[in-house]
């Protein structure tokens, strides 16, 4: 890998690639950590595609009204936090199965934002780079975005962190505390949502997705404690961007694919680890 260390220094665009891995890394272990304590994973998922529909239809309305302040990321931002809003707003008042409205909104904000990318007058608008992602093509604004975004959910997680692993951990504690948990539930779908437009557009929705989940579903293996999970989180998201993206480019590989795989293999690993250690615990 020394080569890609000493070109490191002179080629800019590796190192914005790898602020924005190292960057994103704390927001992916913070996330990740509630995620997969709240056993929500399909709902981050579900937000994730349906940000095509928001990006679709943000990129349809600037070209076809000249709305200029219509970017793409406003429209991830809507579509993000509309469908954590209407998850949660279901599956707590409604009382429909999650799995249900999970599947709608997937569906529906991938159909919306195909439809919307056909109707867009110009040149064609191509969705993809927003599902595969390419790290490698990270500027100075994916770096400062990866910051603003971050900075928002870690400051809102710091806030109410307390509050927010009492819902996660157990929910019914929480409402004997007096503690609103349908509230801070909502809260933490909104966390959600903005970290996964944030993830998205920087890595892509497979990228992100296993981003969010793998490192942290690692870690829950080995702690028990929310900040224990966090750390190693990070720790190991950290790890793997940095990894993926030398590996990737000393083998001139994919750099997503590769952190994926890189991910779950650490992953299945664990299960490994963690049994003999249960085994000579016993």
């Amino acid at each position: 890998m020394t080569s890609f260390f000493r070109d490191l220094i002179e080629v800019p665009l590796l190192m914005y690639c790898l602020l924005a891995g190292i960057l994103s890394s704390f927001t992916f272990g913070v996330v990740g950590a509630f995620v997969v304590t709240r056993r929500i994973g399909y709902i981050a998922a579900a937000i994730a595609h349906s940000i095509l529909g928001g990006v679709g239809a943000a990129i349809y309305f600037q070209r076809k009204c000249g709305w200029e302040w219509c970017t793409a990321e406003l429209g991830a931002v809507v579509a993000a936090l509309l469908s954590a809003a209407i998850i949660g707003w279901v599956s707590l008042r409604v009382k429909e199965r999650e799995d249900t409205i999970i599947g709608a909104i997937w569906a529906f904000g991938m159909a919306v934002g195909m439809l919307f990318a056909q109707s867009t007058p110009g040149s064609g608008v191509i969705l993809e780079s927003y599902i595969f992602g390419n790290i490698l093509i990270t500027s100075v604004d994916d770096v400062i975005l990866t910051v603003v975004l971050g900075s928002i959910v870690l400051v809102v997680v710091a806030l109410f962190y307390h509050k927010l692993v009492a819902v996660c951990f157990d929910e019914e504690f929480a409402r004997l505390r007096g503690i609103s948990s349908d509230a801070y539930y909502l809260l933490l779908l909104g966390i959600t949502a903005v970290s996964m437009v944030m993830l998205v557009r920087l890595a892509g929705i497979i990228l992100a997705l296993a981003l969010i989940v793998l490192p942290a579903a690692t870690a829950s293996k080995f702690a028990g404690k929310m900040w224990t999970i966090i750390l190693i989180a990070i720790g190991l998201s950290m790890l793997y961007n940095v990894g993926g993206l030398a590996l990737s480019y000393e083998l001139e590989q994919p750099t997503g694919p590769l952190i994926v795989v890189v991910g779950a293999v650490v992953y299945g690993l664990s299960f490994l680890v963690a049994k003999r250690r249960v085994r000579k615990g016993g």
